[in-house]
């Protein structure tokens, strides 16, 4: 992960079309399934939800490098939560989009591998990254750890993604390539991203086991969402 101030997308400029579903596999997946068609539970439901926020950080995030430190994770019973920007990780095992020609400052690893011992894909994983536990906030302290599954919600789309990297421990909200991609925003490491109204909740004590099976994420999220929003 790295830090850097984004900006919103040109004006005029069109949302990527949808992809199709990840694969479980060792060779490259493929491209991620469209977050509008990823779950029966609607977007404003779990919205509704996490309209009201109780810290259990003990303190507050920054969005990007030297902005204010206004954004607190909630937590309730059953997940954890923060609504913030989306920076955009091209982290992990370098692919054709994500590349040191196409990102000069992609570290080539993340916290968290594949069952093969690679190191994850931005381009085709749906995934986010929490901040490096700190005296702010310690995710191993509220069931989060790789592999968790988050709900990514932006405009009425709700991609299913897992926790797959840690990032600096003062700053939050930032997700892979893929996960932009597929909530439609621009995904472009340089200048991509939103600067606000996403939602991620990551649902405490989960887990995909291979952290690379989107379709296993996509399933529990499912799963969880429906839970969460009954209030189980």
């Amino acid at each position: 992960m790295r830090v850097q101030s984004l900006t919103l997308a040109a004006a005029g400029a069109a949302l990527l079309a949808p992809a199709s579903p990840v694969l479980l596999a060792d060779a490259q997946p493929t491209r991620p399934a469209a977050a509008v068609r990823e779950g029966n539970v609607r977007a404003a439901d779990l919205l509704a939800k996490v309209r009201r926020c109780v810290p259990v950080s003990k303190g507050r995030y920054r969005s990007d490098d030297g902005a204010r430190a206004d954004i607190p994770v909630c937590g309730t019973r059953g997940a954890v939560f923060w609504k913030a920007d989306l920076d955009i990780d091209c982290d992990g095992r370098p692919s054709r989009l994500c590349n040191r020609r196409t990102d000069p400052l992609i570290s080539e690893t993340t916290a968290y591998q594949q069952s093969d011992g690679r190191y994850l894909s931005a381009e085709t994983l749906p995934y986010v990254v929490v901040p490096t536990a700190g005296d702010i906030w310690d995710h191993h302290d509220h069931g989060v750890r790789g592999g968790s599954v988050v709900a990514v919600i932006y405009r009425g789309r709700i991609q299913y993604a897992v926790v797959g990297d840690t990032g600096p421990h003062d700053i939050i909200g930032e997700a892979s390539y893929a996960t932009a991609k597929a909530l439609g925003i621009r995904p472009d490491p340089h200048g991509g991203g939103t600067d606000s109204g996403v939602t991620y909740i990551v649902f405490r004590n989960s887990r995909v086991s291979p952290i690379e099976d989107h379709a296993a994420a996509v399933a529990v999220g499912k799963r969880l969402a429906r839970q969460f929003v009954r209030g189980h």
